[in-house]
């Protein structure tokens, strides 16, 4: 699923090709993805026609256009891309929205896994009502640092789990968590409620750290699911030393990084440098 740095990448992208353009057309191709805008696809269609776009936001792994006093908000799922082509370029298999622009562009939203998709908020413009439940992300300028760090140690879970938890740090995943872990020298199954102030503060900073390079990097893709609106791919894979990493040796100590089972997914770690706690403590 993208993260944080791939859905800023994508923003920003937006940002640059559709703020300043006005919408003339809106077409479903495949109701599914409008699934959450309850008043169904005609509205949905209706609801964009001749809007102009104002700007484009984010909050953790959802953005949103700006269209005056509503807003469009996407999640782009496991696989959503957004896309700017010229109308005449062929249809991409997965095409689910097509949105034309009054220059003659066309932004696709393209959905293999379905899991994603759009609907147009009445409330909200700023932040979405649909969304209001998610939390600030750590390249928010009004994240506050301080109340993170106070709530993460006030829970008795699995560290990992909680950087998970989109109520408590938004557009945190997988594979984030495991490098700001491995760059922490944490273990996924610490407890939160044992960590240090120093550990805290050390994690908060890596998580803040790994996401800023793979922003730089356009992000992580591991296959052609995840591109920018102009079809590109991110390189931060090249940098991973923990995600996708099993059997291949740490880059701090040589151990084979191993990989657990974790909440349906994957969690990798070094037995070297995150020793495994005893119930959540050292």
């Amino acid at each position: 699923m993208p993260e944080l740095p791939e859905v800023e990448v994508v923003r920003r992208g937006l940002d640059s090709h559709v703020v300043g353009r006005r919408i003339t057309r809106a077409t479903v191709h495949d109701v599914r993805s409008v699934r959450r805008h309850l008043a169904g696809p005609a509205d949905f269609t209706d609801s964009l026609t001749d809007r102009a776009v104002t700007g484009v936001a984010r909050r953790g792994k959802y953005l949103w256009m700006q269209l005056d006093d509503d807003a469009l908000l996407c999640h782009l799922g496991m696989s959503g891309q957004m896309l700017m082509v010229r109308p005449e370029a062929p249809a991409e298999k997965h095409l689910r929205i097509t949105l034309d622009l009054d220059d003659g562009m066309q932004l696709r939203f393209v959905d293999q896994r379905i899991f994603g998709g759009m609907l147009v908020s009445r409330e909200g413009v700023e932040l979405p009502a649909e969304i209001v439940h998610i939390a600030r992300d750590p390249l928010d300028p009004l994240f506050d640092a301080e109340d993170f760090r106070t709530r993460l140690r006030k829970r008795r879970t699995g560290v990992k789990r909680a950087l998970l938890d989109q109520g408590l740090i938004s557009g945190v995943g997988n594979i984030y968590a495991d490098e700001a872990l491995w760059r922490s020298r944490l273990h996924y199954a610490r407890d939160t409620h044992n960590l240090r102030a120093p550990e805290v503060a050390l994690l908060l900073a890596n998580v803040v750290g790994v996401m800023n390079e793979a922003l730089e990097k356009g992000g992580t893709s591991f296959d052609a699911l995840y591109v920018n609106v102009n079809g590109d791919s991110g390189y931060f894979d090249r940098s991973l030393n923990a995600y996708g990493q099993e059997g291949l040796p740490c880059d701090r100590c040589s151990t084979p990084i191993r990989r657990d089972a974790f909440m349906n997914r994957s969690a990798f770690w070094c037995p070297t440098c995150q020793p495994r706690p005893r119930n959540g403590r050292w």
